[in-house]
């Protein structure tokens, strides 16, 4: 018997403790949450040791998600980390390819815990992000937000050359404060010279916005799919919590290694190396 086996309750084990919260399970995998994943390699064992497994309760299931339930414990949803795994592999070899590809991959994360994860796992595959609010019309506007981006760029070199040496303080100071407030919103989207070969969403409720936008745009939605989340629209299912960070890092560790897989990939097919 697995230790995933001998840690996930039986099926027949239903008993409605409402005491039991997901905040347990959060508390369960606390000891994983500054842990590095860089060295871990895709397993049952790693995907639970993170906590990926805990649902939400019962009373906040999602019909659409029961068949990646395994069973509940004290009322609280346990997600089957095979079916888990099965998604997930088949998620990482469609961004493997999209990275061969070349096209952008955007990241998407505005949920205030995931924040930084979302920026570091995007600066360190190269990749566009939205961190902290989805601007309307970034897919569907696009050659807008590419107009702002490329005039946010142009005022950061301005105030890097000192070329507003001829303004008083206080314009200095209203064009520096234009170009932060600009990269708070913007700053993220720098990378994105296109339309993205797909955009990975970390919480599909909180970031409800984006995933209506690049529906509509035809672009597929790669996303961390909890129990209490409607999967319709998802292109890519992970079922996993997305609300324990120690989950959500593990995950995004192996996105980004699919990622960079891929771009090293497209970057030996240029040089004109046989894969």
């Amino acid at each position: 018997m697995s230790e995933q086996e001998k840690n996930v309750p039986s099926k027949e084990e239903k008993s409605e403790d409402k005491s039991v919260s997901k905040t347990a399970g959060e508390k369960t995998a606390k000891h994983f949450g500054s842990q590095k994943f860089d060295d871990t390699p895709l397993s049952l064992e790693a995907l639970f040791k993170a906590g990926v497994y805990f649902g939400h309760k019962r009373a906040r299931r999602n019909p659409r998600m029961d068949e990646y339930v395994y069973a509940y414990r004290q009322g609280v949803a346990i997600i089957d980390l095979k079916k888990t795994m099965e998604c997930f592999q088949g998620t990482l070899a469609f961004l493997e390819e999209v990275a061969f590809s070349g096209k952008p991959i955007l990241f998407v994360g505005t949920k205030k815990h995931v924040r930084t994860l979302t920026r570091e796992v995007a600066d360190r595959v190269e990749m566009p992000f939205v961190n902290n609010r989805w601007l309307g019309g970034t897919f569907t506007n696009l050659s807008v937000i590419q107009g702002r981006v490329k005039y946010l760029l142009n005022l950061e070199e301005k105030l890097k050359k000192d070329d507003f040496s001829g303004y008083t303080k206080l314009e200095k100071l209203k064009k520096r404060e234009e170009s932060e407030k600009m990269d708070e919103k913007l700053g993220g989207l720098r990378l994105m010279k296109q339309l993205p070969g797909a955009v990975v969403v970390s919480d599909i409720k909180n970031d409800h916005l984006a995933i209506k936008e690049a529906k509509r745009a035809g672009v597929p939605i790669v996303a961390l799919v909890d129990t209490n989340d409607d999967p319709r629209d998802i292109s890519y299912i992970i079922p996993a919590n997305n609300d324990a960070l120690s989950s959500v890092r593990i995950l995004m560790e192996y996105i980004a290694q699919s990622i960079e897989k891929g771009k090293k990939r497209g970057e030996k097919k240029e040089e004109g190396i046989d894969l």
